[in-house]
């Protein structure tokens, strides 16, 4: 095992010998080695090439062993259009039909609308015709993801066929542990494992060892609610059908691992304020034309805050020392209603939030916001007095804490809670949107406090 691991170590690091092989033009001792590595590794070493590398492979593989690199190819969207700009027009179009259906259409989704007329043209009719069904659905849909790849059969069937039928199309499918059964007008009726094929008797119906509880998922629902389904139930395939319950086509857990990291990575963007986190081969005016919505709408925000402050000028002038908690207050605000929103945000991602949990939430947060403004308040009560040697300087700026954070740790709740009723992405709640908020309603909360107490300090 420990030499077979050194051995595959070996192997990815042997890309000068291959690209040695590839300028030398010694074609098959460079198949040989190329073809004695992972797909992936594959797939990586052809993304890491040159251009004028890249065309030398084009030479040197057919579309069919091309078709199973660009199947493993980890590209962000705008790296496919340069990639077939580099091959021969017909080159690409044979490569894409030798691709699974669903594969070809995420790459024809972010190609030019022409240039995806033009690879249909002049593909063979069959492959052409299974993706232009799939390209019609709406994106991020359990349709938009499936494959048409897949074996069924008949219920009437028996094992011996049933067998006969997997043989013959196992291997164009994606997937042969679940084998779906349809009826004579192709209703999903069923399921059977394979294990279930291979231990039963031949001549046993299909419909006699299928198991009809069939969980399966509409072919316009939201590709997150699918991955979620596929995690509950930890199926390896997932069968997705029309309103009359006709079988279109299966799910892959492949393409729902690709589904979990496209939606962690925008949560994650919309949650940091930025609509795309990928940074890879992103020129500085590009990634500030991404950023620059949420800062300028940010910055509108913020001024707003030193708008408020402002008119506490009359409370600043006569108690400077105020301002020095200003920063405290409103970050521990900013920080404790980011916490709750991530909280929040989680819970509604995951399906952990029911209708009868969201109450539940909301008053967890109160508690956990009043627990932990009342050990914060008590804390820096204790030090603004040994500080100041003001004990109500510090009971104001402790009741003002107090105060601030149980509101906010209510408003990051609260508001992806919210959005998410309206059928709104509550992620775009984000931190920094959540914390300018908060820093408004604390410093409000502050200054209230201060003006009304004015003649004590």
């Amino acid at each position: 095992m420990a030499e077979q691991q050194m051995d595959n170590e070996q192997k990815v690091f042997d890309e000068e010998l291959l690209i040695s092989l590839l300028e030398e033009n010694d074609f098959d001792t460079f198949r040989e080695e190329y073809f004695d590595l992972h797909p992936y590794d594959r797939a990586q070493f052809y993304f890491r090439l040159e251009p004028a590398q890249r065309v030398k492979i084009y030479e040197y593989l057919s579309p069919e062993e091309m078709g199973e690199i660009m199947e493993n190819i980890d590209a962000d969207d705008e790296d496919y259009e340069p990639l077939f700009a580099e091959m021969n027009p017909q080159y690409a179009a044979d490569l894409l039909s030798h691709m699974y259906t669903d594969d070809a259409v995420d790459v024809l989704n972010e190609l030019d609308k022409e240039q995806v007329a033009s690879y249909l043209t002049i593909m063979d009719k069959e492959s052409a015709e299974e993706i232009k069904n799939l390209l019609h659905y709406e994106e991020y849909t359990a349709g938009s993801i499936m494959t048409t790849e897949f074996v069924s059969i008949p219920e009437h069937s028996t094992v011996r066929s049933a067998m006969a039928i997997l043989r013959n199309k196992a291997p164009g499918a994606e997937t042969i542990y679940y084998t779906f059964v349809i009826n004579e007008d192709r209703k999903l009726v069923g399921v059977v494992s394979l294990r279930d094929l291979i231990t039963s008797d031949e001549d046993v119906l299909i419909k006699d060892i299928m198991s009809e509880r069939v969980v399966s998922v509409s072919v316009g629902d939201d590709q997150e609610d699918v991955a979620r389904t596929m995690k509950d139930y930890d199926f390896l395939a997932l069968p997705v059908v029309d309103f009359q319950n006709h079988l279109l086509g299966i799910i892959t857990v492949d393409d729902i691992i690709d589904v979990l990291e496209e939606e962690a990575s925008d949560d994650y963007s919309k949650l940091a304020g930025v609509s795309d986190m990928d940074s890879r081969d992103r020129t500085p005016l590009r990634a500030a034309r991404k950023r620059l919505p949420w800062l300028i709408a940010l910055l509108f925000l913020g001024m707003m805050t030193a708008n408020l402050i402002g008119r506490f000028e009359d409370t600043l002038e006569q108690v400077a020392i105020l301002a020095v908690f200003i920063p405290l207050i409103a970050g521990m605000a900013g920080n404790t209603g980011t916490q709750a929103l991530a909280v929040a945000v989680r819970s509604i991602a995951t399906g952990d939030i029911k209708d009868e949990s969201k109450m539940k939430l909301i008053l967890r947060e109160a508690g956990t916001g009043f627990i932990t403004g009342s050990i914060c308040g008590v804390i820096v009560i204790g030090i603004v007095y040994v500080w100041q040697d003001s004990l109500f300087l510090g009971v104001l700026v402790g009741i003002s804490i107090f105060a601030s954070l149980i509101v906010a740790t209510l408003a990051g709740s609260l508001v992806p809670l919210v959005m998410h009723r309206f059928n709104i992405d509550p992620a775009v709640a984000s931190g920094p949107f959540i914390t300018t908020i908060n820093d408004i309603i604390s410093i409000l909360i502050y200054f209230g406090i201060a003006t009304s107490f004015m003649s004590y300090l």
